[in-house]
């Protein structure tokens, strides 16, 4: 009978660890990804369910409440801090309060050439001259093996045990249960492979076909390429982890093909990436706080350009790219080219439109740009003056209205009031032709973003009807400029565009739908696949454009297009889009998705204990 969502069987495990590098320690996506579907195991599980991550003193403080540790773990960890493995036991402070083990390793990282000795006896995994990068996960996770073996020998009668390990970082954790020959089920989840990143981002397409219709995937050898690369230690790992776990996911469709032949294993299962649409804002909601943030926009518009030349805020729309600083991989050199184009489209057209674009991309800055801290200090004395005059203004308004007189500004605002004003407004006013296109100053003077930019010629000029502001800050709420979240700058935004050359999954296009706005991704990203047969030709909500086997040329091509049709697009058309992309974040919610985990983690349980 199948399952419903929302209901969900009793597991087959009696106790389930889930370990990454990245519990109470964000570094990328994969803190998303599990923090999002904790409620949903902690349902399931209950208090028989515990994560695994680093101890990191620095890291921890708001993220993580320690408590005594409790019996099942207190025993057995004074013979643990003999060795050097420090645990500390307490609940990630977030939604769900799961039980969180923490291991200080750094005690044990003595014994990283110990460790790695064993991982090339063992596993002929060649980390002879790695990198802390590399030996730092690699001892934790071996420490990770040590205590959960601890917690086997002392339930290993009573219960069924399951692991969750998630990516390389944590993959010595299996290769040390399965040397000690743990009865334990062990799931290995890979987000993206070692060198499927690491080739990306060096611009090698893994997808590109040769003249006897071949994928470079096929033709390549992944091991010798790890070592010309440098990434051996890692790679081998990760293939190890991959080879010797009970069950074996990824993320997406496009990873597991991509795991299939650069760790030569094929995927028992997907375990696409989710979010809990609960915690999002409603249809409606939605609504009113786009127009919220979107004026918050509008309102750091006026000061970035208005020094410079009037900007028409009521025909402009903002487009935005949000993501990691990867040129190649997120898409952003393409981006940039279709811009350029658009640009060159809307003013032959003579368009009313213009589109200002943020690439909300962190980069190393030295501050804010000094000419943008005297536009907001001069803006804000002007905007200051009219609210201090508000009732004034307000009083004579109604007079004039009552009175019928024509409305000008003579009528409404008193001589001096107009001089007063007049010499802040030509204060504000700037000689410069165009304003910056990054807003801050950057530690990279060759910076490729703006280069780039200034290469395609987008530069802010009156003329140009694409704008582009480059925004190289973590969007914190408080930053001194925009001042809004990540969420509430997606919300206040009209399209985001993230379009992928190496994506395994892809958290944005989700989350801006999620938010009620449109966007566009690629076939080339996990996310982008898993919705790609579950789109319409029209495009709608989120477009997936298709970028798989496709040289850029025609790729920009296509992205122009459809940057092209949002900017003409009527409002109705557009509030049809944010209605459509709310509906399809819908089919990537956690309480659909989580099943997929929940498949792994009995199968796992089923591999190791038939029989």
């Amino acid at each position: 009978m199948e399952e419903k969502r929302g209901e969900h069987r009793e597991p087959k495990a009696d106790f389930l660890f889930e370990v990454s590098w990245e519990v109470c320690n964000k570094v990328g996506g994969i803190n998303t990804v599990i923090k999002s579907k904790i409620p949903q195991t902690v349902s399931r599980y209950g208090d028989k369910y515990c994560l695994v991550g680093p101890y990191f003193h620095d890291k921890v403080k708001g993220e993580f409440e320690e408590l005594v540790l409790p019996e099942e773990y207190r025993e057995g960890s004074e013979a643990l801090k003999g060795i050097g493995i420090v645990p500390h036991y307490g609940k990630w402070l977030t939604e769900g309060s799961p039980n969180t083990l923490l291991l200080d390793f750094q005690p044990f990282f003595e014994r990283k050439d110990e460790v790695k000795k064993k991982l090339w006896d063992m596993y002929k995994i060649d980390s002879l001259n790695s990198s802390n990068e590399f030996d730092e996960p690699a001892v934790w996770g071996w420490a990770v093996g040590i205590i959960i073996e601890s917690f086997f020998n002392r339930y290993n009668a009573e219960w069924k045990i399951a692991t969750v390990f998630h990516e390389w970082l944590s993959g010595a954790g299996i290769l040390y249960l399965k040397s000690q020959k743990c009865r334990i089920a062990t799931i290995f989840i890979t987000h993206a492979t070692v060198m499927g990143r690491c080739l990306a981002n060096a611009g090698v397409d893994l997808y590109q076909r040769d003249g006897e219709d071949k994928l470079l995937l096929d033709r390549m050898d992944f091991d010798k390429e790890a070592y010309d690369r440098h990434m051996q230690s890692k790679h081998q790992l990760e293939k190890a982890s991959a080879n010797a776990t009970d069950v074996f996911a990824t993320v997406s469709e496009i990873t597991g093909m991509e795991a299939e032949h650069v760790l030569r294993k094929k995927p028992d299962l997907l375990v696409p990436n989710g979010l809990n649409l609960d915690d999002f804002p409603t249809v409606e909601e939605n609504s009113i706080k786009h127009r919220i943030f979107r004026d918050k926009i509008y309102h750091f518009l006026l000061y970035y350009f208005f020094p410079y030349y009037h900007l028409d805020i009521d025909n402009t729309l903002i487009y935005f790219i949000a993501s990691r600083y990867e040129m190649r991989d997120k898409g952003i050199d393409i981006f940039i080219k279709a811009l350029s184009r658009l640009n060159q489209k809307l003013k032959e057209e003579r368009s009313k439109k213009s589109i200002v674009t943020f690439f909300w991309v962190p980069s190393g800055v030295r501050g804010v740009k000094q000419e943008i801290v005297e536009n907001k200090t001069m803006f804000k004395d002007v905007e200051d003056s009219l609210k201090d005059n508000s009732e004034h203004v307000m009083w004579r308004l109604l007079s004039t209205f009552v009175g019928d007189k024509p409305i000008i500004k003579e009528t409404i605002f008193d001589k001096a009031f107009l001089a007063d004003i007049k010499k802040k407004v030509m204060k504000f006013k700037r000689e410069e032709t165009a304003p910056p296109i990054c807003t801050h100053d950057l530690i990279d003077h060759n910076d490729e973003i703006t280069r780039s930019l200034s290469e395609e010629g987008l530069l802010n000029s009156r003329e140009d009807k694409v704008k582009v502001i480059f925004y190289p800050i973590y969007l914190t709420g408080a930053d001194g400029l925009l001042d809004l979240t990540y969420y509430e700058a997606i919300q206040g935004a009209h399209l985001g565009v993230f379009p992928s050359f190496y994506e395994p999954w892809g958290y944005t296009p989700l989350e801006a739908g999620a938010l009620g706005v449109a966007s566009i991704t690629t076939d080339l990203a996990g996310f982008g696949k898993y919705i790609e047969g579950k789109t319409d030709e029209k495009c709608l909500g989120i477009c997936v454009l298709k970028r798989l086997g496709r040289p850029d040329a025609e790729v920009i091509d296509a992205l122009y297009d459809r940057l092209y049709t949002y900017a003409e697009m009527p409002k109705k058309n557009r509030v049809d889009n944010k209605l459509e992309a709310r509906k399809m974040a819908s089919l990537a919610d956690w309480d659909s998705l989580i099943l997929n985990y929940f498949n792994a983690e009995d199968m796992a349980i089923d591999r190791v204990f038939s029989g």
